[in-house]
């Protein structure tokens, strides 16, 4: 730690190398924090977490009682230990509570003003988050499993939606209209999301085990199906089109940048894919615990090097570095099945939801305090500036 910000003085080393450096450190000492509790209000499993990317410090979730529920993350007291509150619900008694599970919430990208709810009762609303009150309603004919906002777009206002129905839906917030469809996928869509890096870019998820790319803008649509043979699959194959996974398809998570798409199937393997290719990078997490018959919601870090993926796996919440493979640590604290997690950026922290009715929050350990009489010495020489170096020598040395 010393050593970087002494290079970064001295103009040795790029200024974001001490930010990444930090962030790693403290995403690598994660654990449960007994000082930080998050009030208790769902009576039943939660399904999906979604933090506010505007100030990282409000945290929306949806329960199986399809209950949904909005926190202050800030500790408002200023109290080493404290509860992060709900600040409102909309409970079972609200006129407008959803009738079944809540599946997806999100938070609209740019403004905390709105948020968006999914649901097995087969529709999708969009709230004020004033008024607690929806703007606006979309209803469909099956369940509905997963829906995603882009986080960067600026032309458009589209929702994709999952459902039981393989065409994927998508919601228009300025018409209010739901007449555009992508066709493709053969049985229902388990998990959408949007790239980070291309605003018309959309990926799929379905039972049939296939992850399809789409570019919203064009007729066609799909742009590629993603094959995990990367094309070298067997002629004795049995199988008719390429897939992703041997099973269904109910995770999937962009890395920040848009560069990779992770991917995760009930045939308990996670794949790592070059998004502007489609190439599977065939890196191996192992085996993935994944029993979940519908959406599992994980996440990817943000800003560290290298960057790790957080996945429910059982009770627990398995690390993996994305780029290599690595099981780094299982975060181990629920009583019953995870079923989503959300990270916050801001300060490193994540957050977890699991049928236990809890949600959990994972901090960065303290850092050791550093003795008082440390000296330069003690810092590593490779970062210390060459002009900073004692160079002069006594007589009786040269003698």
């Amino acid at each position: 730690m010393l050593g970087l910000m002494a290079a970064r003085q001295a103009g040795l080393d790029d200024p974001a190398r001490l930010r990444r450096a930090e962030r790693t450190r403290r995403v690598l000492s994660l654990e449960l924090n007994k000082d930080r509790d998050v009030e208790r209000i769902h009576g039943s499993g939660i399904n999906t977490l979604d933090i506010e990317p505007v100030e990282g410090r409000y945290m929306l979730s949806g329960g199986s009682d399809g209950v949904i529920v909005l926190y202050d993350l800030e500790n408002l007291s200023r109290k080493p230990s404290y509860t992060c509150k709900a600040l409102f619900t909309v409970g079972r008694s609200h006129p407008d509570v959803h009738k079944f599970s809540v599946e997806t919430v999100q938070w609209y990208p740019h403004d905390t003003g709105i948020f968006t709810s999914s649901s097995f009762d087969k529709t999708l609303k969009i709230w004020d988050t004033n008024t607690l009150q929806p703007a606006d309603i979309f209803h469909f004919e099956g369940t509905v499993y997963s829906h995603h906002m882009s986080p960067v777009a600026t032309k458009h206002c589209l929702i994709a939606v999952g459902t039981k129905s393989p065409k994927v839906q998508l919601c228009d917030l300025k018409s209010g209209s739901s007449s555009h469809i992508l066709q493709g996928h053969r049985q229902e869509v388990l998990a959408v999301s949007w790239s980070p890096r291309h605003e018309y870019i959309l990926a799929t998820g379905s039972a049939d085990g296939t992850v399809k790319l789409w570019d919203v803008r064009k007729a066609s649509g799909c742009l590629s199906t993603l094959d995990q043979h990367n094309g070298e699959k067997s002629k004795a194959s049995s199988e008719a089109a390429n897939t992703a996974h041997n099973g269904r398809v109910n995770g999937l998570c962009y890395t920040n940048d848009g560069l990779h798409l992770l991917t995760i199937g009930t045939d308990e393997r996670m794949r790592l894919w070059n998004s502007s290719t489609g190439e599977n990078t065939l890196v191996n997490y192992g085996k993935v615990c994944n029993e979940s018959r519908k959406g599992l919601k994980f996440a990817i870090s943000c800003g560290c090097n290298p960057e790790f993926a957080f996945v429910p796996y059982g009770s627990a919440i398995a690390v993996y570095a994305v780029f290599t493979g690595e099981l780094i640590t299982m975060l181990r604290g629920h009583y019953s099945t995870v079923n989503c997690c959300v990270f916050q950026p801001h300060f490193q922290e994540l957050y977890s939801g699991s049928k236990d009715c809890n949600i959990l929050a994972w901090i960065p350990a303290p850092r050791e305090p550093v003795p008082d009489d440390i000296s330069e010495k003690s810092l590593p020489q490779q970062h210390l500036n060459p002009a900073y170096e004692d160079a002069w020598s006594s007589s009786d040395d040269e003698g």
